[in-house]
């Protein structure tokens, strides 16, 4: 099935200031992540009759451009949510879906189907989309092929994320069509990168909380050796969701503003 990129400028956190769009296959296609309208995405909306309007997760950075294309597009379209986030959906988008998937659904687009995947972790609702039977996957923030992926703020959980790079690896895709950067060539190798470094993360504040820092602004401190400037409020959640995920693994103790050791 043809799948097209279109890197779209929009106001994201994300190292190039990028969101991708895609479209996958035509007549009908489905529009992936439209964070804002372009030239370029408006001429492939056209030519490849997108009548499905998918996100991967209700990010304002992937969802700005989801009521321009469900109301311009010159031919009935089906704006989709998850199946129980519907109003965060709507809330994020301005408009409620038409109608809702779950885990496993397939749509039928031109001559194959793509399967909707749960992916939650960086955000409750994010779900990647697999391209034919073994095709690539589109897995919005799930992965990236350089840097790592913040995991922090409202309905984020580290614990959910790690399983679904778990998932995603058992997926065994060719390749990542990411949410933000160059398509990722060599799955299991950056699955394995992010696995990597949330572990060594979560060591490092885990670390820092037994040496005996306690708020999360003194576990920055110890946790992260990288100039954070512009971007500790990102780090600082992201301590939060592993500070959570801890306190779940019985490691430690997150009351939601102080962090203790257990008794073990």
């Amino acid at each position: 099935m043809d799948v097209v990129r279109s890197a779209i400028p929009t106001d994201t956190r994300a190292p190039d200031g990028r969101t991708n769009a895609y479209v996958l296959g035509r007549e009908p296609a489905i529009l992936v992540d439209p964070a804002d309208s372009s030239e370029t995405l408006d001429e492939l909306v056209r030519e490849r009759g997108v009548e499905h309007i998918v996100v991967t997760h209700a990010h304002p950075d992937h969802v700005g451009a989801v009521d321009h294309y469900a109301t311009h597009i010159d031919r009935p379209v089906t704006c989709w949510a998850l199946d129980r986030a519907e109003s965060r959906f709507e809330r994020a988008t301005g408009r409620p879906p038409d109608d809702t998937f779950t885990d496993g659904d397939r749509l039928t687009v031109g001559d194959g189907t793509v399967r909707i995947v749960a992916l939650p972790g960086h955000a409750p609702d994010h779900v990647g989309l697999v391209v034919g039977d073994d095709g690539p996957v589109c897995c919005g923030d799930c992965a990236v092929r350089d840097g790592s992926v913040v995991v922090g703020g409202e309905g984020a959980d580290m614990r959910a994320y790690l399983a679904s790079l778990q998932r995603l690896r058992a997926l065994d895709p060719p390749t990542l069509l990411p949410g933000h950067g160059p398509p990722i060539e060599d799955p299991e190798g950056t699955i394995d990168r992010l696995v990597t470094h949330r572990e060594r993360r979560e060591r490092r504040i885990k670390d820092a909380v037994e040496q005996g820092a306690r708020k999360p602004e003194e576990i920055l401190e110890n946790a992260y050796e990288k100039d954070l400037t512009g971007v500790s409020d990102l780090a600082r959640a992201t301590v939060v969701a592993h500070l959570e995920k801890l306190t779940a693994d019985g490691e430690l103790s997150w009351d939601g503003s102080t962090a203790m050791l257990t008794d073990r």
